[in-house]
């Protein structure tokens, strides 16, 4: 058994973010994200405002933004408000922090390897 083989990972599996990054993969919804992102709750009506996004498409953009746990609502009597939650966005971050810890702790074995 090599080295390699018998070593364990040191932190906790990363969560399933593909959702995250899923939802994040569209314009239309970085457009919604950066607009919550600015504060507040907003209204269908608030976010279509000034846009040529109909309301339909961006209530179907704010789905999966919640699918992925990037955006929550509250109804108000008959209206929807929608607001940015970082939890996941932070998780992401957090999780692509260590994998770039990983690639800069791989390379750098590489390039001592390939120095000796």
């Amino acid at each position: 058994m090599s080295a390699h083989a018998s070593r364990k990972p040191s932190h906790k599996p990363a969560p399933d973010l593909a959702p995250v990054f899923f939802a994040l993969g569209d314009k239309t919804r970085l457009q919604l994200i950066a607009v919550l992102c600015a504060g507040g709750a907003f209204s269908i009506s608030q976010l279509t405002a000034n846009t040529h996004i109909t309301r339909q498409a961006v209530t179907k953009h704010l789905q999966v933004l919640a699918d992925a746990g990037l955006v929550t609502d509250v109804k108000i009597g008959r209206e929807r408000l929608w607001q940015f939650d970082p939890a996941q966005l932070e998780e992401a971050r957090r999780t692509l922090e260590v994998i770039g810890r990983q690639w800069e702790d791989a390379l750098g074995k590489l390039k001592a390897a390939l120095e000796k």
